[in-house]
Order: structure tokens, then sequence, then C-alpha cells
């Protein structure tokens, strides 16, 4: 299994080879993401910024997702995912956006949304009619820093898989 280090240098090399910048939206990860990918040096001709919205109400200020979409879904949901990310995307003005949502623990978690459930987006804009975000929920085992780790890495995996 790679490194997270060797994870964001491909995700690095991928996005320089396209010329093209990237964003995160991240909840429950608190800027592990962000913290993973500018952890290398250069790291500002291709990455662009970070949210880290935690709250509902910084989801919708920061991001644009409908308040209803919280309610109706709840802020652990792909419907809000998607909204984070596309809402990253474009607030950034950025090729690529990822977000991430989740219950990382040790409370939280509830019978249909366990602790370890993650939704994830990833958002792709090559031109104006080219846009297209993929959404993924996975279950992630273990303490809280090992579901937060596992989401990191899986996020900037799945990213790698989009890019070739």
């Amino acid at each position: 299994m790679s490194s997270t280090l060797d994870i964001a240098k491909e995700v690095a090399k991928h996005l320089i080879a396209r010329g093209w910048t990237l964003a995160l939206a991240e909840s429950c990860t608190g800027g592990l993401v962000c913290a993973a990918l500018t952890d290398l040096a250069g790291s500002s001709d291709w990455f662009e910024r970070g949210y880290i919205t935690y709250s509902n109400q910084a989801k919708t200020e920061c991001l644009g997702v409908p308040a209803h979409t919280i309610e109706s879904f709840g802020a652990v949901s792909e419907q809000v995912a998607k909204a984070m990310s596309e809402g990253a995307q474009k607030n950034a003005d950025v090729n690529a956006a990822i977000s991430i949502t989740g219950i990382a623990g040790p409370s939280g978690g509830s019978t249909e949304k366990p602790v370890g459930t993650v939704c994830f987006a990833w958002t792709m804009q090559k031109e104006l009619a080219q846009k297209f975000t993929v959404c993924k929920t996975m279950y992630f085992s273990g303490d809280r820093q090992a579901i937060r780790e596992q989401a990191r890495d899986y996020a900037l995996s799945e990213l790698i898989e989009l890019l070739k």
C-alpha cells in the first residue's frame, strides 16, 4: 500500500501534467487532505485552496450547499458531498475539487449511518460545458484517527483514478 506522501505526489504529477488546479471541501477530515497535499514543496502551482466546513452553516455559507439538501438528506450524504464539491470547484474556479463529509466517531453514528460512514464527491471541469461529479459512500473501521486517515487516502487515490 502506498504512503500518503506517495499518493499526494501522484496527485501532483497528474494535475501538473494536465495544467489543472485543485480545491478541497473537507468536513470530518478537518484539513487532513489539504495538509497532505501542501506537505509537497511547489504545491501552490496546482493546489488552490481548501474549505474546512465542519458545521452545516459553514457548508451553506462557504460552499453554497442548500440548507434544504442538508435537512432532507443529512450532512453525511452523497447529495451534500456533491453540493460541497461543486461549490468548492465553482467558488475556487478550479478544474477539480474533492469533498468529504462523514462520521469519524466515536459518537454521532446511527443504524442508517454508522460511525465510519464517509461520503465523497469529485467534481471535474475541463471546460464550461464539460463538468461531471462522481459520488461514493465508503465505510471505514477503526478509531476516529484511523477513519479520518483512511478517508484522506481514499479521496486522493480515487482522484488519481479519475485523472488517469
